[in-house]
């Protein structure tokens, strides 16, 4: 079994900073891709960032330049550093990692979310 515990999340004010972390624990062998959705109320589950076992990232259009994904060097933990954060940032943060599981599948586990708040 996988597990995945974030932090970071809070209250910041339109302009800050805040740093979200997500470490990885369990049975685990490697993991492929990890990165980070985000879910505002009456909204969908949209992806942020991701990140590659390559370290190849991704960015939704909203965060480019001012979001940055990265992974720890055991490759188990995954950062998102958010900076000029807007209002409309303000969402449920979730984490996410793809685990191999046999020949080129994999099974994606899930954080149980931290909020974000931005307030202007």
């Amino acid at each position: 079994q996988v597990q995945l515990v974030e932090s970071g999340g809070g209250l910041v004010q339109a302009g800050g900073s805040l740093t979200l972390s997500c470490a990885a624990s369990g049975s685990i062998s490697s993991i492929n891709a990890m990165g980070w959705y985000r879910q505002a109320p009456g909204k969908p589950r949209d992806l942020v960032a991701s990140i590659t076992s390559g370290d190849t990232t991704n960015y939704a259009d909203a965060v480019k330049g001012r979001f940055s994904i990265s992974r720890g060097n055991a490759k188990n933990t995954v950062y998102l550093q958010m900076n000029s954060l807007k209002p409309e940032d303000t969402a449920v943060y979730y984490c996410y990692a793809d685990v191999p599981t046999y020949r080129f599948f994999s099974q994606r586990y899930w954080g149980q979310g931290t909020q974000v708040t931005v307030s202007s």
